[in-house]
């Protein structure tokens, strides 16, 4: 039996190094897409993931072009056979207050983190709607829900993600397709890590479990997601967050 194909834009980052692990353990082949710039973190990774070299790969992709989008994805496709999962995992931050945010600084972070979401999805949902299979799971985050100081443009595209699953997950149901997003609270990533440590420290303090996440925690609900027999889930958004934030 042929193993499933799965995506993982961001694929080279902190949290989507560790999807990837996380799925391949599952029995699937798995590309990280991500910006084929960055040389020296491709090299890195596939050395991280070496375990796992017969079924992980990288390809380079740039979320934020449609048209690059277009032409790469069936280029992928083309080469390593039809995608049946994919998790967009491409994100950025240009952190700022409104007040002193430039136009571009608020465009960046829409288009990869909100347009990349669309440009991938574009590319791919026809086939699985034609295949009658897939999984798609956009990876959000907590302050797409809570809302965050300095992150009106980060907020507004993880909130407007979450839109996006919601309204794909009911186009595509009927045809084997699930869409779900999940969204990750604070984790011990690059990202947060490079936070002063009293800042991370008061973070902490407001995190009900006492400390941050792990990436693989993260991960596995990820690869839950895109199981076979989670068919039943779309639609829904997953907090990962260990109890930051609470609603139902």
């Amino acid at each position: 039996m042929n193993k499933q194909l799965a995506l993982v834009t961001g694929g080279i980052g902190g949290l989507g190094t560790e999807i990837c692990r996380q799925l391949a353990k599952s029995g699937k082949r798995v590309i990280a897409a991500d910006l084929g710039s960055r040389s020296d973190r491709v090299s890195e990774f596939l050395d991280e993931v070496s375990e796992f070299s017969d079924d992980i790969s990288f390809e380079p992709l740039d979320v934020s072009s449609f048209e690059e989008c277009t032409t790469s994805l069936k280029a992928i496709t083309d080469k390593h056979g039809p995608i049946s999962i994919l998790v967009n995992a491409a994100g950025i931050t240009r952190d700022t207050s409104l007040r002193k945010m430039s136009e571009r600084q608020w465009s960046d972070v829409i288009t990869v983190n909100l347009d990349g979401v669309f440009n991938t999805c574009r590319a791919l949902v026809d086939g699985m709607t034609e295949r009658g299979f897939g999984r798609i799971v956009n990876i959000s985050s907590v302050n797409g829900q809570t809302g965050q100081f300095g992150q009106t443009n980060y907020s507004a595209a993880k909130a407007g993600m979450h839109g996006f699953t919601m309204a794909l997950a009911r186009e595509v149901a009927r045809k084997g397709v699930t869409v779900n997003s999940v969204s990750p609270g604070y984790c011990e990533t690059a990202l947060v890590m490079a936070v002063p440590q009293a800042v991370r420290e008061q973070i902490v303090a407001n995190i009900p479990v006492g400390r941050l996440g792990k990436p693989k925690e993260i991960a596995r609900v990820v690869d839950f997601l895109c199981a076979d027999d989670s068919g039943f889930i779309t639609g829904a958004n997953i907090p990962v967050n260990g109890g930051y934030f609470m609603d139902f």
